[in-house]
């Protein structure tokens, strides 16, 4: 399959080897992906990944989905051990023995196919493209805040930065009604 890998060098792989599914996983063939910041740091030496890059995608499974199977999907990044205490603890986001998809310990979507966990894959409604289904991961981190922290209306909340994921977390406080200020460089 074709690959954008990254190995201290960002090159183009005409022949990469398909990704292997393991117990409880799904073959998705990757239909959109997008570049984030993260993304362009791994290229600076971020988490010192090496492999397939891309986290931000949308796609079809091709196998091993059971009721997913043919279905257009997006999947959960973060793949977790499932038996710690702390996943245990519905902690599974911050196992301590996690992998996450184009940035540590797994090969990410910047290819022809991608395999993850059927537990981490979200079948999309119709309604959203392709290319809006790869904004649903970051997204879904910045609806995590409200997970993370109690937001009213009567909460000040300053987001510095106004770029893409500053702009999503932006658009999700503004849901809150709280008192929104948002600091970029215009």
């Amino acid at each position: 399959m074709r690959a954008i890998v990254f190995d201290e060098a960002l090159r183009f792989v005409a022949c990469h080897p398909e990704p292997i599914c393991g117990y409880g996983e799904a073959l998705v063939r990757v239909s959109c992906a997008g570049v984030c910041a993260t993304d362009i740091e791994i290229t600076k030496g971020y988490m010192g990944f090496r492999g397939v890059l891309g986290h931000e995608f949308s796609g079809v499974v091709a196998s091993g989905g059971g009721a997913l199977q043919g279905r257009r999907v997006v999947g959960g990044i973060n793949l977790s051990c499932r038996s710690c205490a702390i996943c245990e603890k519905g902690l599974a986001r911050h196992c301590p023995k996690r992998t996450v998809m184009g940035i540590y310990g797994r090969d990410g979507a910047f290819a022809d196919y991608v395999s993850l966990p059927v537990a981490n894959l979200y079948q999309l409604p119709d309604s959203v493209s392709d290319r809006e289904a790869v904004f649903v991961e970051p997204l879904a981190a910045a609806f995590e805040i409200l997970e993370q922290v109690a937001i009213g209306k009567d909460t000040r909340v300053a987001v510095i930065g106004d770029g893409r994921l500053g702009l999503l977390i932006a658009q999700v406080m503004a849901l809150t009604g709280c008192h929104l200020t948002v600091i970029g460089r215009g």
